[in-house]
């Protein structure tokens, strides 16, 4: 009798955390994250019904796609109210940096809707350079030396270049796209980018222009959810932002990424935790900015030691199409517990397989691409998880419609086994021009 009482006892509670909390939920980017952000949270079932603003032809498998931009505030405010939203969760950065999560508290018929992300101040973190240096400086957050310069101080600028050794840090201070960093072994090459910064190459973002030492050793991407108060690390990942095989080449917005990164090992991730996470999170706090959302800490490990190269205020393209598969917990509930405040009462639970994300993308990119062309073969990569970048409807036919065309993400028990059966889906897939680089986590299979 007690067993049957307790049994109906947990249904009953259980029934009603589901009718507190259904919801219907408006994310908004059109992405690769937010594909695989959108996919996770279509699992969840403490989801009604889930639109993607505007999304793509994937996001469009996971739930109901809407044309609205992602900067147009008024428009999001007005379809949340007409569809009952209860939720919006930012995918892309901009809309955090212009305002969204202040725009919606500050309007009295949707402040109710939380809107998972930082108010602009917090943003800054992204939005600029200067202000995430000083916000390491004021925190005790390891990062590497830096100074700032605006527009009219190239001759002080130049000097600081002279007294630093070579490879030389140039970074826009604004967003510009994931562009806006160089990294130049030449003085005078050095010169010549502070010189095109300065005069608009960047555009506004070009203004201001933070010079830093450079900083030599392996990089990866550490993710973190915050309410505020509490914190949870999501699984970390390394991503790989050269075009060509053995990062040669341009920089792009990133073309493939594992999880885990063999090299954080617990000792490190524990450095992690103790000198960058856990100091973001109450320096936030003291600052008096109340920040609920993700944290991206682009991270480098300098001989062991953890430090910060830089902080984004969203997940990362492309680790989120390798960390969210990894991530077995309901995301959706700790995206509510990230609005209600209590994170605390939250664990994340992790597969412990991995996860491996080859990014296929358009013949010439990260330079001028073609659009248009038709995507065949999605249905031989069946052992894989592929999640729509750049891509269209063009009446039922997926075509291609950006650089990063689509990631192919696969798991396995293996990093290794991940990769290959990622590459061998990749291969499957076809388009006019595609390209992918076939040796994503070359250099962690010994060991890094």
């Amino acid at each position: 009798m007690t067993q049957s009482y307790d049994f109906m006892t947990n249904c009953l509670l259980l029934q009603n955390k589901f009718d507190r909390f259904i919801m219907n939920v408006l994310l908004t980017g059109s992405g690769g994250r937010e594909h695989a952000l959108a996919w996770k949270i279509a699992r969840s079932p403490l989801l009604n019904r889930l639109f993607i603003a505007p999304g793509n032809a994937g996001t469009a498998q996971a739930g109901c796609n809407t044309p609205i931009g992602v900067n147009d505030f008024a428009a999001t405010g007005r379809f949340a109210l007409q569809e009952d939203i209860g939720m919006i969760v930012v995918g892309p950065e901009e809309p955090l940096v212009g305002g969204i999560v202040d725009y919606f508290a500050a309007h009295p018929e949707l402040k109710h809707i939380p809107v998972i992300g930082p108010p602009a101040q917090g943003a800054q973190l992204e939005g600029s350079k200067d202000f995430a240096k000083e916000f390491m400086l004021r925190h005790g957050i390891p990062t590497a030396a830096y100074r700032s310069f605006t527009v009219g101080q190239e001759t002080e600028a130049q000097d600081f270049i002279r007294s630093l050794p070579p490879p030389y840090v140039l970074k826009a201070d604004g967003l510009a796209a994931g562009k806006g960093v160089v990294i130049i072994n030449s003085q005078e090459e050095a010169f010549t980018a502070l010189r095109e910064m300065f005069s608009g190459r960047f555009g506004a973002a070009g203004r201001k222009v933070v010079i830093e030492e450079y900083l030599s050793g392996i990089e990866l991407s550490v993710f973190a959810l915050t309410d505020g108060e509490n914190y949870l690390l999501l699984p970390e990942a390394k991503d790989y932002k050269r075009a060509g095989e053995g990062d040669t080449g341009p920089n792009t917005g990133g073309m493939g990424a594992v999880s885990p990164v063999p090299f954080a090992g617990k000792e490190f991730m524990e450095k992690v935790e103790t000198r960058i996470v856990r100091p973001t999170v109450e320096g936030l706090r003291r600052d008096g900015i109340p920040y609920k959302g993700f944290i991206f800490f682009g991270l480098i490990s300098v001989n062991g030691d953890p430090m910060v190269i830089e902080y984004n205020v969203r997940m990362g393209d492309p680790e989120t199409e390798a960390v969210i598969p990894r991530i077995e917990s309901d995301l959706l509930e700790l995206l509510q517990s990230v609005a209600d405040g209590t994170l605390n009462r939250q664990t994340v639970m992790v597969s412990r397989q991995a996860a491996a994300t080859v990014m296929l993308v358009s013949g010439g990119y990260p330079g001028s691409y073609e659009k248009g062309k038709p995507i065949s073969g999605l249905a031989s990569a069946a052992d894989c998880i592929l999640f729509h970048a750049g891509t269209a409807d063009n009446d039922g036919q997926a075509v291609t419609a950006g650089g990063r065309v689509m990631a192919v993400t696969a798991m396995a028990g293996s990093m290794e086994a991940a990769l290959d059966r990622a590459n061998v889906s990749a291969g499957t897939i076809g388009y006019e021009g595609k390209y992918f680089r076939r040796d994503i986590g070359f250099d962690l299979k010994q060991g890094g």
